[in-house]
């Protein structure tokens, strides 16, 4: 009690939104969502992009790179080339795979570039075809891949051969 009135404790800063998404939600969220939606939009804001370069308007490119790279559909679009992949079943050095809808969801969610650091390499070694010896190969961890693919929407756009 403060001043002999009672505090309203019960008010959430959560919004109605967040409430909704539990982890049950969230993959039902994942299968639900519209794909063609999703690179429709990523698109559109690409073609942007191009047309920006095209212009040589660089305070438009990289204003309209930020907007990408911060979409949340962008994020999603990422995340499901990571996990849709040939190494989509291989770990980083953090032992992490995305491989239920719910886990996607979350990664999607996370992506963020603040004070975003990649983390080291596993380091593998292969076989070269025809050969004795072996090669070392770096799998980076799926959040760095997803951050690679993100970025690279956003650098394909910027990319155009005039």
């Amino acid at each position: 009690m403060k001043g002999g009135k009672l505090l309203n404790v019960s008010i959430s800063t959560i919004s109605l939104q967040d409430k909704k998404l539990t982890d049950a939600h969230l993959s039902q969220k994942w299968k639900s969502i519209n794909w063609y939606q999703v690179e429709k939009s990523v698109n559109k804001l690409q073609t942007r992009i191009t047309k920006a370069v095209l212009q040589n308007k660089w305070n438009l490119v990289k204003r309209l790179q930020y907007l990408l790279t911060h979409s949340y559909f962008a994020k999603l679009l990422a995340v499901r080339r990571v996990t849709q992949n040939k190494g989509k079943r291989t770990s980083g050095i953090d032992g992490e795979k995305w491989l239920t809808p719910d886990s996607k969801i979350k990664a999607a969610l996370s992506l963020t570039g603040k004070r975003y650091k990649a983390k080291p390499l596993k380091r593998v070694f292969i076989d070269k075809p025809g050969k004795k010896k072996k090669r070392p190969l770096g799998i980076p961890t799926m959040y760095d891949r997803a951050m690679q693919s993100l970025y690279a929407l956003a650098l394909h756009a910027s990319s155009v051969k005039r």
